[in-house]
């Protein structure tokens, strides 16, 4: 924003802050945070501190000192936002997934050569991991995670952590467990996603399905067709135990095959077009499979009766195409509309769409500091000013541009 467009929402702004930082029991607290969105809100290319206490009129050391030595606790600001969120977003679905944040030299926090989907390659970087509340017109973060590698762990790394202040309970975990332990988080604090979604980094994960049907967790999750599954009709072989002792749980003796197996013996005619969404030059569609099929492979989560529960199976596969191009399995009922399904599946793209505004306009990944906590409280004033405009946006009252 222009600072004369600041100007305009000025009383707007100052209000969100008093709510959202109210949490911060000092007042410098609560107005260096105020301070710090107005300067990642203001045009320019580097959202940095120096940068921004320059375009402010400030004194860089007001932020330097608010976000490494201040006390504030970025966990109750959070879980304010998250609730604000959910207010203005109107989540259809919440979207899992990780970011990169690329960067030269090995001194902060979680930098590591990794895959990053930023990157599209192998690249120095640090991964955030997010929750996002998602509709059709809008997305926000509900929460964040740093990711920290296996080479941040052991002897060998303790004198790079004690450098970025890693708290010794902060080691390396898999994305998918910092998904699940921020879903438990925002779950307890009331906040549950009427439906999951993620892409393939986490779907093709058994670990994480299986923790998902243990909450209770309604998902439609990417896949690779190399998942291996049980057709619809494959009934359980009940071995015969003699009468002796307890029975045993039935056991599936057909092999399973993988989901593309699956697809290319029920053919592409056992699909149909489905449109998603308009686009830019109209209705968005393709045609798509849909199966209903038994997962098998690592820890598939058997009913009561030893029977494994049947999942959708939907399979994008575009005309023309000799093979399928996309995989997504959910837990959600038989009853569900295939629009409803597709819908779902191809919900991911609004907070693409939104992690640009959150890099490029926002800065969420200028943050020049060498510190665990100071990313988490830098991520959490992003997400911030990107909830501020969010709410402008859907505030008809609002100046246009913001």
């Amino acid at each position: 924003m222009r600072a004369g467009e600041l100007v305009a929402v000025r009383g707007r702004l100052e209000e969100f802050a008093s709510e959202v930082f109210a949490p911060m029991v000092r007042r410098d607290q609560r107005e260096k945070g105020a301070l710090y969105v107005r300067g990642l809100l203001l045009d320019g290319r580097r959202k940095s501190m120096q940068p921004m206490a320059e375009r402010l009129g400030v004194d860089h050391q007001q932020l330097q000192q608010f976000m490494t030595s201040s006390t504030w606790q970025v966990e109750d600001v959070r879980a304010g936002l998250a609730w604000r969120a959910v207010r203005a977003v109107r989540p259809q679905v919440w979207v899992v997934d990780d970011t990169g944040f690329p960067k030269d030299g090995v001194s902060s926090p979680g930098v590591a050569r990794q895959y990053s989907g930023t990157l599209g390659k192998v690249g120095n970087c640090q991964i955030g991991v997010s929750v996002q509340a998602a509709s059709d017109t809008a997305s926000c973060p509900l929460s964040w995670r740093l990711f920290l590698p296996a080479s941040w762990d052991g002897p060998d790394a303790a004198g790079r952590r004690k450098a970025c202040r890693i708290p010794d309970s902060e080691h390396h975990r898999p994305k998918w467990q910092l998904a699940l332990e921020m879903l438990d988080e925002l779950a307890g604090g009331g906040l549950r996603p009427a439906v999951l979604v993620a892409d393939t980094g986490y779907g093709a994960n058994a670990d994480f399905r299986r923790a998902l049907d243990d909450r209770g967790l309604a998902y439609v999750l990417q896949v690779r067709g190399e998942m291996t599954a049980h057709g619809q009709d494959v009934v359980p072989h009940q071995p015969d135990y003699g009468g002796l002792g307890p029975r045993p749980l039935p056991r599936y003796r057909t092999r399973p095959v993988s989901l593309r197996e699956h697809v290319l013996a029920a053919g592409r005619g056992r699909g149909r077009a489905v449109a998603w969404r308009k686009g830019s030059k109209g209705a968005m569609s393709s045609h798509f499979v849909f199966l209903r099929v038994r997962l098998a492979g690592r820890r598939p989560k058997p009913a009561a009766d030893g029977t494994i529960p049947l999942s959708w199976l939907i399979v994008q596969w575009p005309e023309g195409e000799s093979e399928p191009a996309k995989y997504w399995i959910s837990n959600l009922p038989g009853e569900i509309p295939a629009k409803d399904l597709v819908r779902l599946a191809k919900s991911r793209w609004r907070i693409e769409q939104d992690y640009r505004e959150l890099k490029t306009a926002l800065g969420l990944d200028h943050f020049e500091g060498r510190s665990f906590t100071d990313w988490h409280r830098h991520v959490t004033l992003v997400t911030a000013a990107h909830l501020f405009l969010t709410e402008q946006r859907r505030n008809p009252k609002a100046p246009a541009r913001a």
